[in-house]
């Protein structure tokens, strides 16, 4: 069984550039992009609040640099200053999920689930951490559902891929 886990971080590791959680949205009306959501009212940009605003570009760029403990930090921050704006719950939870702190990852996709449903976004981020849990099952019905949100979503069919592929190691 621990040989199955270690391929599997093994798998996850080397194809982390192609997949993943999607902290910079999906390009489409709704998703959640480098700024508030279309979709909603509220969040860092009605607040107008410069520490907010500071604060979310210190997380994005903490997080590309794969710094997920201070995005985690910041993006709590972002949450706590602007609780409406989903954009700081995909970024805490996804940090979160970096750092293999699930429990707290959990926390942060209920409070996104409660202020936007189910997304595309939300479902394949969601998809990924139980990936990063070993949990497959769980992983594949929350690609299929963002999938059947958004068919032609790129990073979604990556996800898929790496699951697949997790799936055949597991059998073999």
């Amino acid at each position: 069984m621990r040989i199955h886990r270690f391929g599997l971080v093994a798998l996850l590791v080397l194809a982390l550039p192609l997949a993943g959680c999607s902290t910079a949205g999906f390009g489409v009306p709704g998703a959640f992009g480098p700024g508030p959501s279309p979709a909603l009212e509220g969040g860092i940009a009605a607040t107008g609040n410069p520490v907010a605003t500071r604060a979310l570009a210190d997380a994005r760029g903490h997080f590309r640099n794969q710094d997920f403990g201070d995005s985690a930090m910041l993006y709590q921050k972002v949450v706590e200053l602007a609780p409406q704006d989903p954009e700081g719950y995909v970024g805490l939870a996804a940090s979160y999920d970096r750092l293999g702190r699930f429990d707290l990852a959990d926390r942060a996709y209920d409070t996104l689930f409660k202020l936007v449903g189910g997304t595309a976004q939300y479902y394949n981020n969601r998809g990924y951490s139980y990936l990063l849990r070993g949990n497959l099952s769980a992983a594949l019905g929350s690609f299929r559902r963002a999938q059947a949100l958004d068919p032609d979503n790129v990073v979604v069919a990556n996800n898929m891929k790496l699951l697949a592929s997790a799936t055949s190691g597991t059998r073999a």
